[in-house]
């Protein structure tokens, strides 16, 4: 390499901090691991992997059968049993996060 460029990018801290773990193990350092994803997008013309909304779009009520509320309210019932509730708090922070509300 000739010469570098700066490149500055805002990211959450826990998402980092555990990307920094991860790279240390494999004694990689964050600058080598950013310059590698972007030759691949150069590569790959794109992104080098597949992006894809993965955030579960909220049901209406009104469009869900008797049956699809019934096995969705046991689906939490089930999911609550098991302590893998969320907390409100967490709840209304990534809901504003995610999409502003």
């Amino acid at each position: 390499m000739t010469g570098t460029a700066n490149l500055f990018a805002r990211v959450e801290p826990e998402i980092k901090e555990k990307a920094e773990n991860i790279l240390s193990e494999l004694d990689i350092p964050m600058s080598y691991a950013v310059t590698m994803f972007l030759e691949q997008v150069i590569i790959h013309g794109g992104m080098p992997f597949e992006v894809k909304d993965t955030v579960k779009k909220p049901l209406c009520l009104e469009d869900m059968t008797k049956e699809e509320l019934d096995a969705e309210l046991e689906k939490g019932m089930k999911s609550i049993r098991k302590g893998q509730g969320i907390p409100a708090e967490e709840v209304r922070e990534r809901m504003h996060r995610l999409h502003g509300i």
